[in-house]
């Protein structure tokens, strides 16, 4: 019961994110982002994602790899159009 809680959180917390990405990657409009955001973002992110691989966690592993990647397109977007 715990890993199925911790997958659909995983499930929810990413695809709240993606729609977000997605728009950003499309439309490479990033005027409006806070770059300490993101660098804040992407670390916590790459943590978690580390935490989950020390802890054998394929809901953490998934949940803040998957963001991640998507986070990081983002802040090199948003880098590269500064």
């Amino acid at each position: 019961m715990i890993k199925i809680i911790g997958y659909i959180a995983a499930i929810l917390t990413t695809s709240a994110f993606i729609p977000q990405a997605l728009k950003t990657i499309k439309t490479r409009q990033t005027k409006d982002l806070s770059l300490t955001m993101y660098i804040a973002f992407s670390s916590g992110l790459f943590l978690w994602f580390l935490y989950g691989i020390f802890l054998k966690d394929l809901p953490i592993i998934l949940a803040n790899g998957i963001t991640l990647i998507f986070c990081l397109i983002i802040l090199v977007l948003k880098i590269r159009h500064k």
